[in-house]
């Protein structure tokens, strides 16, 4: 039986190849853009998907004030009451406070609206392997996919898939990832999209978590046949491969108090890295201090990147903040654990980046609230009781989406490259 998510994707795959040749083919080559990561994983009660308060963060059974696992309340002043649902929580002056839906299509288009008027080249729509295991989960993801390819379209911004391999297996990466990617493209080769992202001429795909030293169950063996599958399947290859792999991916790091480590040995992964068309190393909780590791790592990511004919697409984070994810996993992690200082710790990554030579960028992430990553909009006001909110601190809700754009005209002009804060 052909799910509602897959008819959906279908669907929209005839809408945007109409809308396109209307509205012209953008530049579709991820060098010279900033692209944010886009979760779309946030379902609440009654909208439909069924699945309670999805990663809106069910504890012990409840969703309420005290029991919830993020980190920052979403602005949605602006959306329309058909995109709204009621949720435990009340604002000072007692009304419902509410939250939004990753598979509201009106929603998603909203998002990809936020992203063209503020200058954001683009998402990677993160697709998360643990998800295909349920024919009900896979279909919700199927709608959120199709919901973004038809918003990228509208909004001319750029998209591709981010597969997540957390959870997965030397098993799974093939019954899974590599038979949701063939079932994909079968429905309808989104790839042809004039908004699909593409890198050196190929359409892009990325598959994050690749080289990681946190046990993961699939072995750099797998991945090597994953990427072969991507890249020179005569059906389903001829794709560019993007690599999400640990910050310190080439070396660990001796600070004066620690030794920073999170990778598998350069030694074991090595040719699964040269495989790769860009690398893209995972920095969000990695440092609190843009200068101790960007300015330095990054000018040796690069040369070794360059040296082997790869791409480097360097991450920057606003802050980070899980006090209630963690609170729900039964540990204590303070609000706002890494400071956004106004959006200084996000700026001063890319410029860092830029003046070591990197030329294109992604920011983690569009809507993670979950662990305060977020650079949409978010509530100053958030609701009170025993559930603590972080907040932008007074600054306008758009103010890390303007940043971001800020950022992607940095990308353009790398000489503007200037460490003071820029000014709306």
């Amino acid at each position: 039986m052909v799910g509602l998510g897959l008819v959906v994707l279908l669907l929209a795959g005839q809408g945007c190849r109409q809308d396109a040749e209307a509205q012209g083919q953008p530049d579709t080559d991820l060098n010279g853009k900033v692209v944010a990561g886009y979760q779309g994983w946030f379902a609440p009660e009654g909208d439909g998907a069924n699945l309670g308060w999805f990663h809106y963060g069910v504890n012990h059974g409840k969703f309420e004030p005290g029991f919830c696992t993020f980190d920052m309340w979403p602005d949605v002043s602006e959306f329309d009451a058909d995109e709204l649902y009621a949720t435990p929580f009340r604002f000072a002056d007692g009304q419902v406070a509410k939250v939004f839906s990753s598979a509201n299509r009106k929603t998603v288009d909203r998002h990809f609206k936020w992203m063209k008027d503020y200058g954001v080249d683009g998402a990677a729509l993160q697709r998360f392997g643990s998800n295909l295991r349920s024919e009900k989960m896979r279909d919700w993801r199927d709608t959120i996919l199709a919901h973004c390819r038809e918003a990228a379209d509208r909004h001319g911004r750029l998209w591709f898939i981010m597969y997540d391999l957390s959870g997965m297996n030397d098993e799974t990466l093939e019954t899974l990832i590599i038979s949701d990617w063939k079932r994909l493209i079968d429905s309808g080769d989104f790839r042809k999209d004039t908004t699909h992202a593409t890198y050196r001429g190929k359409p892009l795909v990325s598959l994050w978590g690749i080289g990681f030293d946190d046990n993961r169950r699939y072995s750099p063996s797998a991945c090597a046949k994953l990427i072969d599958f991507l890249k020179n399947d005569p059906k389903y290859g001829g794709n560019a491969v993007m690599g999400g792999v640990p910050y310190f991916w080439r070396e660990p790091v001796q600070t004066a108090k620690e030794l920073r480590k999170d990778a598998l040995p350069l030694s074991e992964m090595e040719a699964v890295y040269k495989q790769m068309d860009i690398l893209s190393p995972w920095a969000v909780s990695r440092y609190a201090d843009a200068d101790e590791f960007v300015a330095t790592l990054v000018k040796k990511d690069l040369a070794w990147c360059d040296a082997n004919n790869i791409g480097y697409l360097p991450v920057f984070f606003p802050g980070f903040s899980w006090h209630n994810l963690e609170k729900a996993r039964h540990r204590n992690a303070p609000l706002n654990f890494i400071s956004r200082d106004g959006g200084k710790f996000l700026w001063r990554q890319a410029v860092a980046a830029l003046q070591s030579g990197a030329r294109m960028g992604y920011v983690a992430m569009f809507d993670e609230i979950d662990e305060g990553t977020a650079i949409f909009k978010v509530t100053n006001n958030p609701p009170v009781g025993d559930s603590p909110f972080a907040t932008y601190e007074g600054l306008p809700s758009d103010h890390y989406l303007w940043l971001t754009g800020q950022i992607g005209k940095l990308l353009r002009n790398p000489s503007a490259a200037d460490n003071e804060l820029p000014k709306r």
